[in-house]
């Protein structure tokens, strides 16, 4: 059953409920032969033809209903999904690193916590930034280890 549309575009209820968007143009308005063509056009998300995959629809939602502005310009959710994705490949890139390093095959938030903190540019971003079961960097402070006293100092305790 066809519903007609505007611009020339039909819908039609496909098999199994689904419907479908066919555009049909008939012979004497312009078509090369005297068949009717039929062309259906297939939804392709934002997020490929951005080339990402972070959800660039749902980043866009998010941003206009979190009212951080009036207005959200068509390109902002592709950056800000492409941005994001960024950093997600490369924070789980060092955190495998880290797993490999410890024998494991299983990104735990210790890892985690291990890529970021001895990343120089990713520490600096996420200082403030607590991460669960992630723990604290090795670290072993110098008189703790008995090391190398100035003269002039005594080991005693006060």
């Amino acid at each position: 059953m066809a519903i007609l549309g505007r611009f020339g575009f039909n819908l039609f209820k496909l098999r199994g409920g689904k419907e479908g968007l066919i555009r049909i143009t008939m012979a004497g308005k312009g078509g090369k032969s005297g068949k009717a063509k039929t062309t259906s056009s297939k939804a392709v998300s934002k997020s490929s033809r951005a080339g990402l995959q972070f959800p660039v629809g749902r980043v866009g939602r998010l941003l206009r209903h979190a009212h951080y502005t009036e207005r959200v310009g068509a390109g902002a959710p592709v950056y800000l999904a492409a941005v994001l994705e960024y950093l997600a490949a490369e924070v789980l890139e060092l955190a495998g690193n880290a797993a490999k390093d410890n024998k494991k095959t299983r990104i735990v938030p210790r890892h985690i916590l291990l890529a970021i903190r001895n990343d120089e540019e990713l520490n600096k971003l996420l200082h403030n930034t607590t991460i669960a079961e992630g723990g604290v960097l090795p670290n072993i402070s110098g008189p703790v280890t008995g090391g190398k006293q100035s003269s002039g100092e005594s080991s005693q305790a006060v």
